[in-house]
């Protein structure tokens, strides 16, 4: 899976929702509510696997949507669009976190995952929703490489144009998140 197949439907090549995303940049209102449709499902899905949680991945994803509108303006085609979706969506994700941790430190917001509430593609196995409660828990950095290369089946490369890294810091951050889950389960 490719970086743009993982955050786009994958019926839209790069170079279209590029164009797409260039068109919205410049006005193009129909381009623009084109961009929130054909992207909106993997804005969730991302938002989902970093917040293990339903309504907070909802919440998130509408944050992307907004705060999309206004960001547009500042896409540059210097990276694809599709990294450039990333970036928003993980910051959305962050200031989610942040504003949350600020308001209690003491919930535990995956506690609050109902069975019956869990997204249709999240993992069955008891197995798996440990690991990635414990990925979840990982130091930022780390977290966010063990997410983009296994959650999303981004290259390394891929990664780290999303992060902002070099492709070598995005492996060290795998191996060190590798040897900290081993601790940690």
């Amino acid at each position: 899976m490719t970086a743009q197949t993982a955050i786009s439907s994958s019926d839209t090549p790069a170079p279209a929702a590029d164009a797409l995303a260039v068109r919205a940049r410049n006005g193009d209102h129909e381009a623009f509510a084109e961009l929130v449709e054909r992207h909106y499902d993997s804005i969730y899905r991302t938002a989902w696997r970093w917040c293990g949680n339903p309504s907070d991945a909802e919440d998130v994803a509408q944050e992307v949507c907004i705060k999309l509108g206004a960001a547009i303006a500042g896409f540059d085609g210097r990276s694809a669009f599709s990294s450039w979706l990333y970036r928003i969506t993980l910051n959305a994700v962050r200031d989610m976190q942040r504003a949350r941790s600020r308001r209690s430190r003491h919930v535990d917001a995956y506690a609050k995952v109902a069975p019956s509430q869990q997204a249709a593609d999240q993992e069955t196995t008891a197995t798996s929703r440990q690991l990635w409660a414990a990925v979840r828990q990982l130091p930022e950095q780390q977290r966010d490489a063990v997410l983009l290369v296994y959650a999303e089946e981004l290259s390394h490369a891929d990664a780290a144009q999303v992060m902002g890294i070099k492709e070598a810091t995005v492996s060290y951050h795998v191996h060190a998140a590798r040897k900290t889950l081993r601790g940690l389960l």
